[in-house]
């Protein structure tokens, strides 16, 4: 089983979830960057931009694919990771960690109840993850 920090929430588009007041960190999961391989390119909006729950913020691209970026909660964009566009592999080697990708000033409290506890993520990885 993937790396599942308990701490967390996630979504079933593989992006996890920390909570720090009103403001809400994102990136993907291991679990995501092992399906996607070697992470070669990420596209991240900038500051102030608005985001909606379940929505596309942004791109990873992988050797692999090309995949969309989902916001977990609405709200605005108050802090990107600007090393990630340099040193996309970073998604790699620390997705919960340096690999973190945006922060969201959350606008709506009730989005963060709908996320996957680590409990039902594994579960849902257990499933297939999709």
């Amino acid at each position: 089983m993937s790396n599942v920090p308990k701490d967390l929430r996630y979504t079933r588009e593989h992006e996890w979830a920390k909570q720090d007041g009103d403001r809400v960190r994102v990136g993907i999961t291991a679990y995501a960057q092992e399906q996607l391989g070697d992470v070669v390119f990420v596209e991240l909006p900038k500051v102030g931009t608005k985001v909606t729950g379940k929505k596309s913020f942004g791109v990873v691209e992988s050797v692999k694919a090309v995949s969309d970026l989902f916001a977990p909660v609405s709200g605005e964009i108050v802090e990107v990771n600007a090393e990630l566009p340099q040193k996309p592999e970073t998604v790699n080697q620390d997705p919960y960690g340096k690999g973190w990708m945006i922060v969201v000033k959350s606008s709506n409290k009730g989005e963060w109840d709908q996320l996957l506890t680590a409990q039902q993520y594994e579960e849902f990885l257990a499933q297939g993850g999709h």
